[in-house]
């Protein structure tokens, strides 16, 4: 269909109509960079048409052009100041791009007072702005009147772990629950908060008043069983998981390979890896557990799923005109006080927000930069094979970002990444701006280590490679491999990453 209307615009290239609906199915098919041109034209054509200078933005927004997204939007604004969709999009664009954001959230929140994803954007800009404290209360202000909107609970929580205020990150969830008891969804955020922030004994505490309100849950059991394997509570987890036995979840089966894993029964976690593990779709987030499992196993799998080929270090140092400046700039964006509640980060802080999205001449030259890279490393890859996670998808000729960030670790109490994996992804990265002193001296402190396990599992699996850092050095390595660093003591580790999504299927 999407060919159609590119050969329809083609004959008539002012028909609005048709590059509106060429413009959705670009979008839906991730075909921008065909309908662009032509949406762009048809809107110069239509000066006035206000609709076709958002499209022709959100096209620019989705290929992470937002230098040229502005713009088109600021163009759709003028003609249509009243059009609360054209004005959230203006904010989020401007958002994205590093801009100053919050006047025009705020002119947005305006003509849609109860836009729950504009009210979130404007503690992001007061986030990006260094006003945490701000961003908090406002949320937390409008959680005290809609104690069930959700993404604002989850977001305090998240905010407040960034600011280095973990213990006080559940009080507006707490409050809620007082008077709104039977919401189940308020009990699952609490309850997978703390489970993410390793507090499993309060985590246990919450499972156990939210069964007394609601009655049992499957959010309830599987968390608990989650807890409680945590914490070593090897027959309490097994009990519960013995219950779930039947149920058909994703999450469920990750939690109990988990479990199983960690009391040393592979032969056990093996028959549940083989029935969920899938090389597209959600199912991904199991193969770095069947990466486990066959080295534990001696399976030679192992190999065939984590292949050192499919590994790649680039030395961009010579290619970037001023790492220094690239390094300032990205000291300036870590606003945070600590490391996210959900993300691998230890002694050291996270960005918010899609880096390579930021129209900053540093930035936008270094994403030029990995780009090539990383379609060179597509390039590069074996054939095709269905079966494997990196190799299902071919060789896709338009990678695109599903994420970009800065980590800035100091080495103080032994900074570091703890081992994690990113199973949304199709290729993960490090590109190392800033690297600790101890790196220099012949010691292998703030190394990239490949393939060992959580810590939390407890088992014995060495990292199949260590990758040394240098400044202006790039490695990419495929999403679903295990991955953290060395920790060291002293000095700033700044790093780049960014993850490759997947092609639709």
């Amino acid at each position: 269909m999407i060919d159609d209307l590119i050969a329809r615009m083609k004959l008539r290239p002012s028909d609005a109509a048709t590059a509106e609906a060429l413009a959705a199915k670009a979008l839906e098919l991730q075909r921008e960079e065909d309908a662009l041109p032509l949406i762009a034209l048809a809107a110069e054509r239509n000066a006035t048409n206000a609709r076709l200078w958002q499209w022709t933005s959100l096209l620019h927004r989705a290929l992470d052009q937002h230098a040229e997204a502005m713009p088109a939007i600021n163009a759709a604004a003028k003609l249509a100041p009243q059009d609360a969709r054209i004005a959230q999009a203006r904010a989020q664009i401007a958002l994205e791009a590093g801009l100053d954001a919050l006047p025009l959230i705020e002119t947005a929140i305006a003509l849609e007072p109860n836009n729950g994803d504009l009210l979130l954007s404007r503690a992001a800009a007061r986030m990006a702005q260094g006003d945490a404290a701000t961003a908090i209360a406002e949320l937390e202000a409008l959680l005290a009147v809609h104690p069930g909107w959700y993404p604002g609970h989850d977001r305090v929580i998240k905010l407040r772990w960034m600011m280095g205020d973990g213990l006080r990150s559940t009080e507006a969830i707490e409050r809620a629950l007082t008077n709104n008891g039977g919401d189940l969804n308020l009990w699952r955020i609490l309850i997978v908060s703390l489970v993410e922030a390793g507090q499993y004994e309060a985590a246990l505490d919450a499972v156990m008043r939210g069964r007394a309100v609601l009655g049992p849950q499957l959010t309830f059991t599987a968390n608990e069983a989650a807890a409680r394997s945590e914490l070593g509570e090897r027959s309490e987890a097994d009990t519960l998981f013995e219950v779930m036995a039947k149920v058909d979840d994703l999450s469920v089966a990750i939690r109990h390979v988990r479990h199983l894993l960690r009391t040393g029964r592979v032969e056990r976690a093996l028959p549940l890896i083989e029935r969920w593990a899938r090389p597209q779709g959600p199912n991904r987030a199991m193969w770095p557990y069947a990466a486990i499992a066959w080295r534990l196993a001696g399976d030679p799998r192992a190999d065939w799923l984590d292949d050192p080929a499919f590994i790649r270090v680039v030395d961009l140092a010579d290619r970037i005109a001023d790492l220094p400046a690239l390094a300032r700039r990205l000291r300036t964006l870590h606003r945070a006080s600590a490391p996210h509640l959900d993300q691998s980060v230890r002694g050291g802080t996270q960005t918010d927000g899609p880096l390579f999205s930021r129209v900053d001449p540093e930035i936008r030259a270094l994403r030029a930069l990995v780009l090539e890279a990383v379609r060179e490393q597509i390039a590069s890859l074996p054939e095709p094979d269905p079966r494997h996670p990196l190799l299902a998808y071919g060789r896709p000729s338009r990678p695109r970002f599903a994420g970009s960030w800065s980590v800035r670790l100091t080495g103080e109490g032994g900074g570091h990444h703890a081992n994690h994996v990113h199973p949304a992804g199709l290729i993960s990265s490090a590109f190392y701006v800033t690297v600790p002193r101890e790196a220099a001296t012949g010691t292998q402190a703030g190394w990239l280590t490949l393939g060992s396990p959580q810590a939390e599992l407890g088992l014995d699996l060495p990292a199949t490679r260590l990758v040394e850092p240098k400044p202006g050095r790039l490695v990419l390595f495929p999403s679903t491999m295990w991955h953290g660093t060395l920790p060291y003591s002293f000095g700033e580790r700044m790093t780049v990453a960014f993850d490759i999504a997947p092609p639709l299927a």
